[in-house]
C-alpha cells in the first residue's frame, strides 16, 4: 500500500514513505525537500553573486527576510483561489481560521510564493542599493533548484499529479494509500476522477490509479531550463535577461503541465496557473525584446561615434 509504481518503465518502488519519525515527532519528506531546496537555492545564488562581483552576504540576508513572506504568499494565493474549501457550510470562524493557517494539510501555491518573493526582492534591493535586474539574474537559478527539489516533495506526498493515462510514463498509486476520508475528499474535489476509478490497474496485487506524474514533468522541465540558463549566463546581453528567460521559460512549461493536472486552482472556467503563466510569458518576452532593441541601438550609436572619431575632420 505504500508503493509507487511506473509499470510502463518497469520501475516498482515498494516502499516510498511520506516521512519519518524522530523522538516521536513525524517529519514529512515534503518539508525536508522544501528546506533543502531553500538551502541549495541560497548557495547557488551566493555563488552567482560572488561571480558577478556582488556581496554574497546580501543573498543570505535576502533569503532570511524572504522565507516567511514567500510561505505566506503561497498560502494566501492558494486560499484566495480556493475559498470554498475553507468557508464550507458548518464551519465556524475558529474552524475556518484554523484551516487557513494549517499548512500541514497542504495548500501552498508556487506562484503566490514567487510573487511575494519578487515583491520582497524589489524592496530589499532598493534599501540595499542593489542592482535589481542583476540581483534577479543571480537568484533565478537558485529558485529553479529549489523548485526542482520541492516537486520531489510532491512525489513523496503523492500529490500534484495529472489526469488518467495508460501511457508509458504513467505513475500508479495504490488506492489504499490514502485514508478513506482523504480519498473521499479527493474524489469530491475532482482530483481523483471517475475515469481514474473506472480504469484502475492491478499492479503487484494492488488496484492502482494510473496518472500523469506532472510533478516529475515539471521537475525535468525546470532542470532543462536551469541547464540552459547556466550555459547562457555568460552570453547575456543585459542585466535582467536571465530572470526574464526564467519567467518566460517556467511560464511555458507550467502552462503545458497545468493543462494535465486535475487539482488546479480555478477562476471561473479557467485554470489560474495557466492564466498567470500566459501573463508571465508575454511580459517577460516583451521585456526581453525591448531591452534587446535598446542594446542594439546603443551598439549602433557606439559604432557611429567610433567611426566619426576615426574619420579626419574637414580642414585638418
Amino acid at each position: 500500500m505504500n508503493g509507487i509504481f511506473f509499470p510502463g518503465l518497469n520501475i516498482f518502488l515498494e516502499n516510498v514513505p511520506r516521512g519519518f519519525t524522530i523522538f516521536g515527532i513525524f517529519i514529512p519528506l515534503y518539508a525536508v525537500c522544501i528546506t533543502l531546496g531553500f538551502i541549495l537555492a541560497l548557495q547557488v545564488a551566493r555563488i552567482e553573486g560572488k561571480r558577478t562581483g556582488c556581496n554574497d552576504d546580501d543573498y543570505l540576508d535576502y533569503f532570511l527576510v524572504m522565507v516567511i513572506p514567500s510561505i505566506l504568499g503561497a498560502r494566501i494565493y492558494y486560499i484566495l483561489f480556493n475559498l470554498d474549501r475553507f468557508t464550507g457550510t458548518g464551519k465556524n470562524v475558529g474552524g475556518i481560521l484554523f484551516d487557513m493557517i494549517n499548512i500541514r494539510n497542504g495548500g501552498l501555491a508556487i506562484y503566490g510564493g514567487l510573487i511575494a518573493g519578487t515583491a520582497v526582492s524589489a524592496i530589499f534591493a532598493k534599501k540595499r542599493h542593489i542592482n535589481l535586474p542583476l540581483f534577479g539574474d543571480n537568484i533565478c537559478m537558485g529558485i529553479l533548484v529549489g523548485q526542482i527539489l520541492g516537486r520531489w516533495g510532491n512525489f513523496f506526498n503523492r500529490e500534484c499529479f495529472g489526469a488518467y493515462t495508460d501511457g508509458p510514463f504513467r505513475m500508479a498509486i495504490p488506492d489504499g494509500f490514502y485514508s478513506k476520508s482523504f480519498y473521499s475528499d479527493m474524489v469530491r474535489d475532482g482530483i481523483i476522477t471517475q475515469q481514474m476509478r473506472d480504469n484502475t490497474e492491478i499492479i503487484n496485487g494492488f488496484a492502482c490509479i494510473t496518472v500523469h506524474p506532472t510533478f516529475i514533468y515539471e521537475g525535468l522541465w525546470n532542470l532543462a531550463l536551469l541547464i540552459f540558463i547556466f550555459c547562457y549566463r555568460k552570453k547575456k546581453k543585459f542585466n535582467g535577461e536571465l530572470s526574464m528567460l526564467y519567467v518566460a521559460g517556467y511560464g511555458l512549461g507550467r502552462f503545458w503541465i497545468e493543462g494535465l493536472r486535475t487539482d488546479s486552482l480555478m477562476i471561473g472556467p479557467l485554470k489560474v496557473s495557466q492564466v498567470v503563466a500566459v501573463i508571465c510569458v508575454l511580459l517577460a518576452v516583451g521585456v526581453i525584446i525591448y531591452n534587446l532593441k535598446l542594446v542594439k541601438k546603443r551598439a549602433e550609436v557606439g559604432d557611429k561615434d567610433l567611426k566619426e572619431e576615426k574619420e579626419p575632420q574637414s580642414g585638418e
